[in-house]
């Protein structure tokens, strides 16, 4: 997004048990976590002041640390806490939250057991990931040329900082040619997910998506998924080739940040924006939003 660059934006920072100004929230050029990795991190929004579904995030990154190999060492009331007071100090309602961990700087080298382990949490108003006008009219998507890995070769349920790194590459890839984003296949050629959210189809009224077995089970995608059960709309949770695309009716995308968005075109195959997906925007921003109305009618 233009605009500020994030270290020149006004306010205060969570850094280690204390807000430091958001100038100073520094780290030294030979921290682990920049050369190795070894860092993870949440994306969370709050709306009318209330973070939505905070708890479930803090469990994640602290699952995550885990994952990698360290323990942050604040608990999850602490930190839940620190995101609280990160969000009042900012003087934020709208908001996004991004807690990070991370390895210090006491050891260079890919062994690192005694490094810190440091917790920053920032607050910022930010808006629709995607831009207003493309939301409302469905984003287009390329075919990324990377594919998400093997589970055996990577911690794929961990929000580590270093598996983004093909997603960064694949979406600004995608963006020079003109799309708004990427749909990654998984390792076997199947229909994965996009470089920041989660992947849906519909097709005679049905939800279809891909099994979270080698990318993260997104907070928002299950959050989407009940929503939609709910409703009485089935949702088909398995393996979808890529073949499979142009049969499809409709297709969005769910993410803290992307929210619900509605997805019209995939690399050429194009894609309505129906009903179904109308009505799951309005519950999700019912569900997350403390004042919004929630829709009284079933999804056609």
């Amino acid at each position: 997004m233009a605009g500020t660059p994030f270290d020149q934006l006004s306010g205060d920072i969570w850094y280690d048990g204390e807000f430091v100004p958001w100038s100073d929230a520094k780290l030294h050029i030979l921290s682990h976590g920049l050369h190795y990795g070894s860092s993870v991190f949440e994306g969370e929004r709050a709306y009318g002041g209330r973070i939505f579904k905070s708890e479930e995030h803090t469990e994640r990154l602290l699952e995550s640390a885990r994952t990698l190999g360290f323990e942050i060492p604040w608990t999850a009331e602490q930190i839940n806490a620190a995101k609280e007071e990160t969000l009042a100090r900012m003087q934020l309602t709208d908001a996004y939250i991004r807690p990070v961990a991370w390895r210090g700087s006491e050891m260079m080298g890919i062994s690192a057991q005694t490094n810190t382990i440091h917790l920053a949490i920032a607050a910022w108003e930010w808006p629709s990931y995607f831009k207003p006008e493309e939301r409302l009219k469905g984003i287009r998507l390329d075919m990324a040329e990377y594919r998400r890995p093997d589970p055996k070769t990577a911690p794929f349920k961990a929000k580590a900082a270093g598996l983004y790194m093909i997603c960064t590459v694949s979406k600004h890839a995608a963006e020079q040619k003109g799309y708004t984003d990427a749909l990654m296949l998984d390792w076997r050629g199947r229909v994965a997910e996009c470089t920041g959210a989660n992947v849906f189809f519909i097709r005679e009224g049905k939800i279809h998506t891909p099994t979270p077995d080698c990318f993260l089970d997104g907070i928002t995608r299950r959050t989407v998924i009940d929503l939609a059960r709910e409703r009485g709309i089935e949702v088909i949770e398995r393996a979808i080739m890529p073949e499979e695309i142009p049969e499809f009716e409709q297709c969005f995308v769910t993410g803290t940040a992307a929210e619900v968005t509605p997805v019209s075109e995939i690399a050429g195959t194009k894609f309505e924006v129906g009903e179904i997906i109308e009505t799951l925007m309005k519950d999700y921003d019912a569900a997350v939003r403390p004042d919004a109305p929630a829709l009284q009618a079933a999804a056609g």
